[in-house]
C-alpha cells in the first residue's frame, strides 16, 4: 500500500499546515482529502509536490507491502 505518511513529516518539518496548503499552495480541498485518506494522484501531482515543497519522492510517499 502506498501512504502519504511521509508527507505529513515533510509539511510538519517545514511549518506548512493544511490551511497553508489549501490557500498559500492553492491545492484544493479534494486533492487534500485525497492525501489525507491515502488515494490516487498523478505523476504530475506528485512532481509538483516534490518542487513546492523542495523534497525527493521519498519525503512524499511510502509503500508497504500489503499483508
Amino acid at each position: 500500500m502506498i501512504t502519504f505518511d511521509p508527507l505529513w513529516k515533510t509539511l510538519k518539518e517545514k511549518n506548512i499546515s493544511q490551511y497553508k496548503l489549501l490557500n498559500d499552495y492553492n491545492m484544493s480541498r479534494g486533492m487534500l482529502d485525497n492525501i489525507k485518506h491515502n488515494r490516487s494522484i498523478t505523476l504530475t501531482t506528485l512532481n509538483q509536490f516534490c518542487e513546492m515543497f523542495d523534497c525527493d519522492i521519498a519525503d512524499i510517499i511510502e509503500y508497504t507491502k500489503d499483508k
